[in-house]
């Protein structure tokens, strides 16, 4: 296919800047990108406004989520026909009736639990925090001491409601091409979760050594990942 633009989709507890490293080398490779904000108040309106935002670009698109935000990605009202390819970053990969919950408790492991969360409310509705001691732990083991304070400073929150939305119909990696990057040391997602969801979607998988913050703790093998959807 012709080149491509790359949107990079961020999940849960991290804004688009989880993505900085990524876009630079992609940059750098000659490639548009762009990284847009999910609301994260639910699954429904989060794949509304991607479906939006998409519809706003010339393709053709390779689409590139990290954590929650597979789930978006894998329902079929979020995509547009200018999508060409899928890339699933230590992410959720959803199918039809399933929840990003469900997935998430499906193997055990995951540090996402009630002790280390904190709940806020917000005008209509409550969202969910890691607290900032356990931030570290469950999402960026691997990541810098400077990383991690500022990750955990800066969280993204989002309303429980993100985590039992489903959807009806056809996912996404079932008629696109996928890859996913998997991260062996995962404390938020379960590495086993993202491998089984993986080989049940026939993507190409790559598996390092990495927290939940993958990409920016190893953003040349993400990038290189989403480079390779590319071709």
């Amino acid at each position: 296919m012709s080149q491509p633009t790359f949107v990079l989709v961020h999940g849960a507890l991290t804004d688009a800047s989880v993505w900085r490293r990524v876009s630079v080398r992609l940059q750098d490779a000659g490639y548009p990108v762009i990284a847009p904000a999910l609301p994260l108040r639910d699954l429904d309106s989060d794949l509304a406004y991607l479906h939006q935002f998409l519809t706003t670009l010339d393709g053709p698109l390779v689409v590139a989520a990290h954590s929650y935000a597979g789930s978006v990605i894998s329902a079929p009202g979020a995509l547009t026909p200018a999508v060409r390819s899928l890339v699933f970053v230590t992410a959720f990969q959803q199918d039809a009736g399933e929840t990003a919950g469900g997935l998430n408790g499906k193997f055990p492991g995951s540090l996402l639990t009630p002790e280390n969360l904190v709940v806020r409310n917000y005008p209509g509705g409550a969202e969910v925090y890691l607290r900032p001691d356990a931030f570290a732990e469950a999402y960026a083991a691997d990541a810098d001491d400077r990383d991690q304070k500022a990750l955990a400073a800066a969280q993204k929150p989002f309303d429980p409601a993100v985590l039992d939305g489903t959807f009806a119909g056809t996912p996404t990696w079932r008629t696109l091409p996928s890859w996913a990057v998997v991260s062996t040391q995962d404390r938020s997602i379960p590495a086993e979760a993202q491998r089984w969801m993986a080989r049940r979607a026939g993507s190409e998988i790559a598996e390092v050594d990495s927290s939940h913050a993958v990409p920016l703790v190893h953003p040349d093998l993400v990038a290189g990942t989403i480079l390779k959807s590319a071709n």
